[in-house]
């Protein structure tokens, strides 16, 4: 297995009597039916439904979960969390120092030590929490991201501005639309149930290196913007109406002045493209 560690990482843990139901009642996934051994991925929202902090949380043992979650984000988390945390019975401790290291593995049977990351369908991905490690060349990390349409906030979209459909929340169990209320859950359903999400996660390639500029438009007209960027690889994210109006139209799609090709991530559950518009 390839793997490498990151330094941009913090670990949050939640203990005590109440801790389940703190989180489950807060976040988007269903924290009371987490199985041991897995990292979900998970948001914290605003009442609008917008992320306001996107995260991994698992289950270590009885009355306790960790929530690893981007290093410069922790405090500001932290802190919400013990605003919502109000009488309850939940100790809330940041760790002042961790690593993570992730490994990955193209058979999706292997089983190795450390948690799976459930991002993945295909691949068995697995993270492991340190307490020190020197950090390594995150480049193959991104393009394992990319090849399987994970964004992470920050890289590829801002916090504050994304509803979890946008960032396939809903493809990988990030939201969970049986249980009960969670902060933003209203509009978040709405959206679901009425299938009102446009923008979503794309993977976006060239013909070489992608330049410095973002902005992915076709005619003129904005399409959306890309994330992650590796070489001729990139994360985007994108109106698909609008991507799909460029396709059946004929009209180059292009980052800056450079021509892309635009696809769905792999097991995804949106439609796009249509047949007609891949011609």
């Amino acid at each position: 297995m390839p793997h490498i560690i990151l330094e941009d990482r913090s670990l949050i843990a939640f203990s005590g009597p109440d801790a389940e139901h703190l989180l489950h009642n807060v976040v988007t996934c269903n924290i009371e039916s987490l199985p041991e051994g897995v990292a979900q991925i998970s948001a914290l929202l605003t009442p609008q439904g917008k992320i306001m902090f996107d995260f991994l949380v698992s289950k270590n043992g009885k009355n306790s979960y960790l929530v690893e979650i981007a290093k410069d984000n922790a405090s500001a988390f932290t802190q919400k969390m013990i605003m919502y945390r109000l009488r309850s019975k939940v100790e809330i401790s940041e760790s002042s120092e961790s690593f993570v290291r992730i490994s990955w593995s193209d058979h999706s049977t292997e089983s190795a030590p450390g948690l799976r990351d459930t991002r993945f369908q295909n691949q068995v991905v697995i993270r492991e929490y340190l307490d020190t490690g020197p950090a390594t060349d995150r480049n193959a990390w991104d393009l394992l991201r990319i090849a399987n349409g994970v964004p992470e906030s920050g890289l590829d979209f801002p916090l504050g501005d994304a509803f979890p459909h946008d960032v396939s929340l809903d493809q990988n169990h990030g939201v969970d639309f049986q249980k009960g209320c969670y902060i933003g859950q209203e509009v978040v359903s709405r959206m679901h149930h009425r299938h009102t999400a446009r923008r979503r996660i794309l993977i976006a390639k060239s013909s070489g290196k992608f330049g410095d500029e973002t902005a992915i438009t076709s005619d003129g007209k904005s399409l959306g913007v890309l994330g992650t960027i590796v070489g001729d690889q990139a994360l985007a994210l994108c109106r698909i109406d609008r991507v799909e109006d460029a396709m059946i139209a004929g009209n180059p799609i292009l980052a800056g002045d450079t021509s892309i090709a635009l696809t769905i991530p792999p097991h995804v559950t949106y439609d796009w493209p249509s047949e007609t518009a891949n011609g």
